[in-house]
């Protein structure tokens, strides 16, 4: 019963954070300005993105509903989880609202090696289930690959 409370908390806690940047990426993704960059050959239709984040983000609440009960240090889980969660929000006005691409770029970059840190940090304790890390990592490095691609390409 407890891991469903926790799972229940951070489902809420992940999709506000789609939530709050979804505010900033409708906007910006229909924008002349989006519509103008020049963007990596790679970049997926935008259905994609929808759905890769509801995917990454009920591994993620899984994930952290299973490691918080077997963490003894909280307070570092607390300041990565927040971090990441910060980092996820932030992007989206970074790169939309104010285009700032290059700090965009940053912001992403951070959030990749902070979540890669936390999958090597927390393997020993969460085993396979690590691997609910996964699709939140590769669609990182996909997302920075096309954050890079516009920085260097426009």
């Amino acid at each position: 019963m407890q891991v469903a409370i926790r799972l229940i908390i951070f489902l809420v806690l992940n999709f506000a954070a789609l939530g709050i940047g979804g505010l900033f990426t409708n906007k910006g993704v229909n924008s002349d300005w989006y519509h103008a960059l020049n963007k990596a050959p790679w970049t997926p239709p935008g259905w994609v993105f929808g759905a890769a984040w509801t995917t990454i983000m009920i591994c993620l609440s899984i994930y952290m509903a299973n490691l918080w009960p077997v963490v003894g240090n909280k307070k570092l889980l607390l300041t990565l989880y927040v971090s990441q969660w910060i980092l996820n929000v932030v992007w989206n006005p970074v790169f939309f609202h104010y285009r700032n691409t290059s700090l965009g770029l940053v912001v992403i970059s951070s959030l990749t090696l902070l979540m890669v840190f936390q999958a090597y940090f927390y393997s020993s304790q969460m085993q396979l289930k690590s691997l609910l890390l996964a699709p939140y990592i590769i669609w990182l490095f996909i997302a920075t690959s096309l954050n890079a691609y516009i920085v260097l390409k426009n």
